[in-house]
């Protein structure tokens, strides 16, 4: 007899298994029928209404491993009220863009009642991935079964058994037709084209899909500095007058392209809705521990923590550790430039081709000392930062960000800048721009995307094998699905890859008129960086969550960060360059006068440029305006209609009062 899988035996015809739930071995029955019960449960009950089944059915648990994991969905009903629980904005008939009721579904474009395409997979786990957040203990005092994991009312029970290790994991489930779609028209074709940001959004969320059309864009955009830096890297190298040209354009150019994306930013955000999607006042963060009381502004019980704890944490024990840090780094610099000097007296004293190849050798190896530096250094981060117990995600992903980006951008440009205005060595200074970017380049898509790729096939040729040496005949494909993907690694979010874009940009713009070939190999870079990326987020990582998105966040300012930065390094150094110097060869403080007021004046064109390039496009900015007015218009009649009704009773009131 066949035996089949009991997720695609249920009597609910409409369930399809979008999450998945992996419990710890050996716990106990009645904390996994207590969450269940609790998950099922109606949403007046304060349950999350949803469908949960196991992966496996009883008889199959007696034959198989794996008895922890289980299988959550929704009716299609249940998905529409969580939409408008969680405030997708969807296109309407009339073409605008409206928060989605589902009383008035019939009124947006492409609902159909028979019709299962209305929401994306990626919003059906999304609202799922919410539903279970937001699952909240209400008399509970403990975990059933765990007594130590204490509860306390308004507490998500879904974060407190993933940090007391009850529950291991909770992923969504790949779509592998979709999947396998979206891999045909993305990657899987070497050639120059446009990706699907679109297929890409419905498929992995807003996140995602706008570091990739920020990969993209940023891409594209490299291209004119890259055309532009060819022939003066091979025709005019030391011609002064074009120097000045390169980096006013650079300047022109690094301040357009960051505004032209946040206008173009707003067209994909507005179309995909969450441009317009209200921001919902945050919960404490998962990690957030303190003494029980509460929350003076919600009224809501929760733990609380003084704020005084946390300033001294962050100024006595996280600020001087990222303070060692910084100088561990220079420490570590110094130690290059003295390899550095050691590879170039070797090379004067013998003049043969082995030690002209070894001169790159100690640019080579700090590059990847940079590397494991910068990963260690982030590991740290994260535990120090997480120990700060921040209330708020927000404040802990900006706090955690702010000591990456200062240990970062010490730790891969001080050495540059201790060159160009301490050595004032030009020649030193374009080798180790050259390597420094071409040898990252190199070790991010080895260990981003082909390592963890080869491990990934590695295990699942084995998930294969072990599934087709069952004894049981069962329908395995789903079974294999869910083994094959919870040993995935899980995608961390976009932090890195921005991280990475971030440095790149620091590298073209920060001294682009020392060594304007950096373009070029930003490019080619880029290129392939698009395919390892698509390749690690459909095949090596496990689906993320989707989370919606209106813009690239903290990371606009960073890069208008970096490219104010470049104005000042490229100014300082064509007022360093001797065509300069020749002019005033008796007044050097006439010198840094005129390259401070020329750094200045092209500062204030920057600005004056970032303020007349809206942020929005104009016709984004009517329709916006249009919605807020149609707002308070609606705010208005609804405050009309109390107003009429309160009228109409206090007559009645009176009368009875006579009456009586």
């Amino acid at each position: 007899m066949k035996v089949t899988l009991s997720a695609l035996d249920t009597s609910e015809s409409s369930f399809t298994p979008l999450v998945v739930i992996e419990f710890a071995q050996d716990v106990k029955e009645e904390t996994k029928e207590w969450l269940k019960n609790r998950i099922i449960a109606p949403k007046k009950h304060g349950g999350a209404q949803l469908l949960f089944r196991p992966l496996l059915n009883k008889y199959e648990q007696e034959t198989l491993e794996n008895k922890n994991l289980y299988l959550v969905g929704a009716s299609k009903i249940r998905m529409l009220l969580g939409a408008e629980a969680v405030g997708l904005v969807k296109e309407c008939n009339d073409n605008t863009m409206r928060a989605f009721t589902y009383r008035t579904r019939q009124n947006f474009k492409g609902f159909d009642d028979n019709n299962d395409d209305f929401l994306t997979m990626a919003e059906c786990q999304f609202i799922i991935k919410h539903e279970l957040e937001n699952l909240r203990a209400k008399d509970e005092k403990m975990i059933p079964g765990y007594p130590q994991a204490k509860l306390y009312p308004g507490k998500s029970l879904l974060r407190r058994l993933l940090t007391s290790g009850i529950v291991i994991q909770v992923f969504p489930l790949h779509d592998n037709e979709a999947l396998k779609k979206l891999e045909d028209t993305w990657y899987t074709r070497f050639a120059l084209k446009y990706q699907p940001i679109d297929s890409i959004r419905g498929y992995f969320g807003e996140t995602i899909a706008l570091y990739f059309g920020f990969l993209e864009y940023f891409t594209f955009a490299l291209i004119p500095m890259a055309v532009i830096g060819l022939p003066y890297y091979l025709f005019v190298w030391e011609d002064y007058d074009k120097y000045v040209i390169f980096a006013s354009f650079n300047l022109i150019w690094s301040t357009v392209i960051l505004e032209v994306w946040k206008r173009g930013c707003a067209n994909m955000t507005y179309r995909w809705g969450t441009l317009l999607m209200k921001r919902k006042f945050e919960e404490p963060r998962p990690g957030f521990h303190g003494v029980l009381g509460i929350n003076s502004i919600t009224g809501k019980e929760e733990p609380l923590y003084p704020s005084y704890k946390r300033q001294m944490r962050i100024y006595l024990v996280s600020l001087p550790f990222v303070c060692l840090c910084l100088y561990f780094s220079l420490y570590v610099m110094m130690i290059y430039f003295d390899l550095e000097v050691w590879a170039l007296g070797l090379h004067e004293n013998s003049g043969s081709e082995w030690t002209s190849v070894l001169l790159y050798v100690p640019s080579i190896i700090y590059a990847i000392v940079i590397e494991i530096m910068n990963r260690l250094y982030r590991y740290a981060a994260e535990f120090l930062t997480s120990w700060e117990n921040h209330r708020l995600e927000s404040a802990y992903q900006n706090h955690l960000i702010l000591k990456v980006l200062v240990f970062n951008f010490l730790n891969c440009f001080a050495s540059l800048f201790y060159i160009a205005f301490v050595l004032k060595d030009m020649k030193l200074l374009r080798q180790s721009l050259a390597t420094l970017l071409i040898t990252s380049q190199i070790l991010n898509q080895i260990v981003e995307s082909l390592l963890p790729y080869w491990l990934q096939r590695k295990h699942g040729v084995r998930v294969k094998r072990k599934v087709q040496a069952l004894k049981v005949d069962i329908d395995a494909t789903l079974y294999e699905q869910v083994i094959l993907e919870k040993e995935m690694g899980t995608y961390l979010g976009t932090f890195d890859d921005y991280l990475e874009l971030f440095l790149q940009f620091g590298y073209v713009s920060l001294f682009s008129c020392v060594y304007p070939l950096a373009a070029a190999f930003a490019v080619l870079n880029n290129f392939t960086e698009v395919n390892s990326d698509a390749l690690k987020m459909c095949r090596v990582f496990k689906r993320p969550f989707s989370e919606p998105s209106a813009s690239i966040g903290v990371w606009q300012l960073a890069f208008e960060t970096m490219s104010v930065i470049s104005v000042v390094t490229n100014c300082a150094l064509i007022g360093m360059s001797p065509q300069v110097n020749a002019i005033f060869p008796e007044s050097k403080a006439d010198l840094i006068l005129i390259v401070v007021v020329v750094e200045h004046a092209l500062l204030a064109l920057k600005f004056i440029l970032a303020f007349a390039i809206p942020d929005k496009p104009r016709h984004i900015q009517m329709k916006l305006a249009r919605l807020e007015f149609e707002s308070l218009e609606a705010l208005k009649q609804q405050q009309m209609m109390l107003v009429t009704e309160n009228l109409k009773e206090e007559p009645k009131e009176s009368g009875k009062e006579k009456a009586t």
